[in-house]
């Protein structure tokens, strides 16, 4: 798994740089400042959980005798929903997704919490 979770964190990181460039250059003149500082929060938290999941496939291969595959799991949903949730609105104007972006928020303490707990178990 340990291997998973690195391609999946590189692969959010990816995507996130590339949303961020996306954001400042093509949504600043197509947005309103609240919409975009939207956009970017989702940018900013999928940025820090893409080096979560690092960090979950790195811990896993430093401590192997700790699970923390449920902490990644909880990164990937928490970068789905949350972060998606604050995309699709900025794109399609559908603000009531607002309404999950704190499930997405609370998988990413979940994920955090984890991983502390998998490690001191």
């Amino acid at each position: 798994m340990e291997k998973f979770f690195f391609s999946a964190g590189a692969i959010a990181a990816f995507i996130g740089v590339a949303l961020g460039a996306f954001g400042a250059h093509s949504l600043k003149d197509k947005l309103t400042p609240d919409m975009l500082a939207i956009f970017e929060v989702g940018v900013r938290y999928q940025m820090y959980h893409a080096l979560g999941l690092l960090a979950v496939a790195w811990g896993a291969s430093r401590w192997p005798e700790a699970n923390f595959n449920a902490a990644g799991w909880a990164f990937i949903i928490g970068i789905i929903i949350f972060s998606g949730s604050l995309y699709v609105p900025t794109a399609t104007g559908m603000r009531w997704l607002g309404a999950i972006t704190p499930i997405g928020g609370l998988a990413f303490l979940a994920g955090w919490a984890i991983m502390v707990w998998s490690l001191n178990r």
